[in-house]
């Protein structure tokens, strides 16, 4: 009782009309039936319409990732839907937009909703004509035919394909996989299902017709083979298209012979005493030529030829025999007679080619050769298919005269005369050379003479061009000749003026080297002076600005140490006054007496770190003695530097500074445990700090090595080497005496 009742509710949802919306504002025209979409051309198809449908889903296979086909009272169109998938014989509501699709109109980003089950629209009978024009899509149809052929698909699917006429639908049925297929073979079945079309989606057109049936039941044999296949009598292969009585194209037919040639998964050619016949097979079996071979298939016409389709066969005998190849006079071939038959072919190599060959069913990779013969009667083609390896036709001349063994394909037309012969061969060796042609041909004897003619004529237009250079080449000595009595007399001109100029710049380039030299001094003398007040008076100042900065932190809380604070700022600007007295005598005496560099280092860090908490320690390593002067003052300013950056950037706890001497030079190396390079915005930076060029200069005046490293969070280490050879400043020149 249930089902009927939901039967009877989905029937009456389906015949209410969809709600309206209420009419705020002008809306798109809303699609409401199969029809409407279907009828849409693809450029307006794309324009995205709403689509709002109720209909029953029809088809709907679970490899097809939630889409379906559904139907409705006036056709049934395609629904692309991801995710959740209906059931065949669900009543939906479905909500969409329009799409062109890759051959007829679709519903894409569909959504849908069940509103019940339904009985399946009826299959209404369709016709070939309207089915191979792509008419029925989508609808639910009752097609009846013969069964060509059944086999599993990819995915495990049943595939039956059924001729209907002189084209083929392919059928999906829900059948048994387990079932014997052998036995729907020549079967006249009636089949239900929804159509739908294979096609070229970039040129939006019919390839094929599928037709998916939901049910068993709606796949009906009518009527199975009359009788088993090979259990019937054999038909002589010279006859198989002649007239009998009786006889229907429905049925198959049952023939014997010996195999000429296969090509396994497509076809292969057997002979008996009154012709030969071409059979097209998908069976992969393998067989040997000169195997007994019975066939059962069906009858059609390839090219106004007999040829046996969708055969099945089997082999007969035990050892293969010989199979007689017999020369036929080419009259005989003009006249349609030989076809599909073993014949022995005699003629003049003309030309081959290679092509690549590759068949899914089989499988074969390889190449096919085809060659060009020509007689005197006839010429015509020869071909087989070998693998890559086998190169033997490559040894052929062209021109040579051979032998041929193969089978004779014709090309014929409605009366039975041939107009072309395609020989094909089992294998490279069925073509035997008889002769090969002379190597003087006339082909080659042209070549010749076209080789010595273009001898002749480079020779001639070289001679040509020799005489013509020759010529030019007198012209040009005379002209050279008058260009250089002409050139002497402009270089005696030339070279008085030379001299008149070169006294004159004489004069000029002394007063200009005059006014480099002063002003090279000038810039010497500056930038030493820009260094020692960088390295004294700008480090005081700095450490005065820190007391004070203290003092005024503590004054507040501590006076007595502000008091302190103030002392040692005091003591900076006593040690800054000695300084600028020091820097104002060296600058007229560079001599400093009782000068020890470790002291100056030591003493210089504890005034520069007086009032933090930085750790000191001063190694010395080596023989310690006295620098020059020169030395040991860059040294300090460096070291000097160094530790005002340790105390304004580092964040250091503990700094070590370790002076080495060697007998060839003297290193001065400072180690802290600060951030490190990088480690914080007021970081120094190379490109950034004078004090950082400072020293990197002073290193380089004295033909030393400047080192900066560190790591963020693991300090940095200042090291600069310096050579004990005396590099003394560069004197500055005396102003030349002007003449």
């Amino acid at each position: 009782m249930k089902p009927v009742l939901s039967a009877v509710l989905a029937t009456l949802l389906l015949l209410l009309p969809p709600p309206r919306a209420a009419a705020a504002e002008p809306a798109p025209v809303t699609l409401r039936t199969a029809a409407e979409v279907l009828a849409l051309p693809p450029p307006v198809a794309i324009t995205h319409l709403p689509v709002v449908l109720r209909g029953i889903v029809t088809a709907a296979e679970p490899d097809w990732g939630g889409k379906f086909f559904v139907q409705d009272e006036t056709g049934g169109i395609f629904v692309n839907s991801a995710g959740r998938q209906p059931l065949v014989g669900d009543a939906v509501e479905v909500t969409g937009i329009s799409g062109a699709g890759a051959f007829a109109p679709v519903i894409n980003g569909a959504r849908w909703t069940k509103l019940g089950t339904a009985p399946l629209p009826p299959a209404r009978p369709a016709t070939i004509e309207r089915l191979m024009a792509g008419s029925e899509d989508g609808r639910r149809i009752e097609i009846t035919g013969l069964v060509r052929a059944a086999y599993i698909a990819p995915a495990r699917k049943l595939l039956v394909e059924v001729s209907v006429g002189s084209s083929r639908i392919r059928v999906f049925p829900k059948l048994p996989l387990h079932l014997k297929l052998d036995s729907l073979i020549a079967a006249k079945v009636t089949v239900r299902g929804t159509a739908a079309t294979s096609f070229n989606a970039a040129l939006r057109q019919l390839t094929a017709v599928n037709l998916y049936v939901p049910t068993a039941e709606d796949f009906v044999v009518v009527q199975p083979e009359s009788h088993p296949p090979f259990d019937q009598p054999v038909v002589k292969l010279g006859a198989i298209a002649r007239y009998r009585p009786n006889v229907s194209l429905g049925e198959r037919r049952l023939v014997r012979g010996l195999l000429t040639l296969q090509r396994v998964g497509q076809d292969f050619f057997i002979q008996d005493d009154t012709g030969g016949l071409r059979v097209e097979s998908q069976q992969t079996t393998r067989l040997s030529i000169g195997d007994t071979v019975e066939c059962v298939g069906f009858l059609e016409f390839v090219n106004y030829q007999p040829v046996l389709k969708d055969a099945v066969f089997r082999r007969v005998g035990l050892d293969p025999a010989p199979v007689p190849g017999r020369a036929v006079p080419y009259a005989e071939l003009r006249d349609g007679l030989h076809p599909a038959e073993f014949i022995v072919l005699r003629g003049k190599l003309l030309d081959r080619s290679v092509r690549p060959v590759w068949r899914e069913n089989g499988p074969f990779a390889g190449e096919r050769v085809i060659c060009t013969i020509q007689t005197p009667d006839l010429t015509f083609t020869a071909e087989w298919e070998q693998n890559p390896e086998t190169g033997r036709i490559t040894s052929v001349v062209p021109g040579s005269e051979v032998e041929l063994r193969g089978v004779a394909t014709f090309e014929t037309g409605d009366d039975g005369k041939m107009k072309a012969l395609n020989l094909l061969l089992p294998d490279a060796g069925s073509l035997r050379v008889l002769s090969t042609p002379s190597w003087f041909t006339a082909e080659r004897l042209l070549i010749g003479l076209a080789i010595v003619c273009v001898l002749l004529a480079g020779l001639a237009a070289w001679a040509l061009s020799v005489a013509k250079k020759n010529a030019m080449l007198s012209f040009l000595i005379a002209e050279r000749q008058k260009a250089e009595r002409e050139l002497q007399q402009a270089h005696d001109q030339l070279e008085q003026r030379v001299r008149e100029r070169t006294e004159q710049l004489k004069v000029e380039m002394t007063v200009r080297k005059t006014a480099e030299l002063e002003f090279r001094a000038v810039l010497v003398e500056r930038t030493r002076l820009a260094r020692e007040l960088h390295d004294t008076l700008e480090q005081a100042l700095t450490g005065i600005a820190l007391q004070l900065d203290t003092a005024a932190r503590l004054f507040s809380r501590n006076p007595e140490d502000a008091a302190q604070r103030l002392e040692l700022a005091r003591g900076f600007l006593r040690q800054s006054q000695l300084e600028l007295r020091r820097s104002i005598w060296d600058l007229r005496s560079r001599e400093l007496e009782q000068f020890d560099l470790a002291e100056a280092l030591a003493m210089t860090a504890r005034q520069i770190a007086t009032g933090t908490l930085l750790q000191m320690e001063l190694e010395i390593t080596g023989e310690r003695r006295h620098l020059p002067e020169i030395v040991e003052e860059n040294l300090l300013r460096i070291g000097q530097e160094a530790m005002t950056n340790v105390v304004k950037h580092a964040q250091a706890t503990r700094v070590t500074q370790r002076l080495e001497f060697t007998p060839h030079s003297v290193t001065l190396e400072i180690r802290d445990n600060g951030r490190g390079l990088g480690a914080g915005p007021d970081a120094p930076r190379d490109s950034q700090q004078f004090g950082l060029l400072g020293m990197r200069e002073r290193a380089k005046r004295l033909g030393g090595r400047f080192d900066i490293c560190g790591t963020p969070g693991e300090g940095t280490t200042v090291r600069v080497t310096l050579p004990l050879e005396p590099v003394a400043e560069p004197p500055v020149p005396p102003p030349p005496v002007l003449p």
